[in-house]
């Protein structure tokens, strides 16, 4: 598992990542089968995305028999989340004191 925001963010580039993770947080668990069903991508591709989504721990794997089923881990999407929020609040430091600085001259 990746535990920087970067595996995060180049896994949620792809938008196909993206679909899967709305998929897997409105149904739950589910197969690659089930969720290349629903898009039109194979099955391998899908596979080959939750591959990505698993290493930057956004999704977690188990195994029903025969089947293994995926399904979506918060805790990295907040953890990325959170660090944002810290550069944002950074950023609006910065841009308050360059407003201050302007209106001062």
């Amino acid at each position: 598992m990746i535990d920087e925001p970067g595996g995060v963010i180049v896994a949620l580039a792809d938008p196909t990542r993206r679909q899967l993770l709305d998929l897997m947080a409105a149904r739950g668990e589910v197969t690659a089968t089930t969720l290349a069903e629903a898009l039109p991508v194979s099955r391998q591709a899908v596979v080959k995305h939750l591959a990505v989504l698993d290493a930057a721990g956004l999704v977690s794997r188990s195994r029903a028999g025969r089947e293994v089923r995926y399904a979506v881990r918060p805790e990295a999407l907040n953890a990325t989340a959170r660090w944002m929020a810290g550069l944002a609040t950074e950023w609006d430091r910065r841009l308050a004191r360059i407003k201050r600085l302007a209106e001062e001259a």
